[in-house]
Parts: structure tokens; sequence; C-alpha cells
């Protein structure tokens, strides 16, 4: 399989996100809190969405045959 050429820039990218997942021994729940200390120490205001709804299947108009394959 041929390497693909290394970006310097998302290389530096992986490398910050290993090192700060390093620093919380890579729990999700301990770098969380520290993102949302950060979020509150930087004193800006952030927008909280709602959550969006997921649109419901409708049923469909034609009736599905007995015999294991559609109508």
């Amino acid at each position: 399989m041929p390497t693909r050429p290394t970006d310097p820039i998302i290389a530096e990218i992986h490398a910050v996100r290993a090192a700060y997942a390093a620093r919380f021994n890579y729990d999700i729940h301990a770098m969380f809190r520290d993102l949302k200390a950060m979020e509150k120490a930087s004193g800006r205001t952030f927008v909280r969405l709602r959550p969006r709804r997921r649109a419901v299947a409708r049923e469909s108009a034609r009736p599905v045959s007995g015999k294991g394959g559609a109508a």
C-alpha cells in the first residue's frame, strides 16, 4: 500500500490532539470538563442549539407482499 505524503499541518494537529488526550489519560469525561472550564474562563458567549429532532419515517403507501419481497 503506497504511503501518502505527510502534510505538516495535519501532523501538527494530530500531535497536539494526542498530547492533549495524554494529559487526561485519554479520559473523555475529563477532557470535556477541561474544555467546558476553558470555555467558561474565556468569558465569551457561546450559543447552545437545541438538539435536532429526527424525522419519523412514514409508512409506504404500497403494502409489502407476504412473500419476503416488496410489492
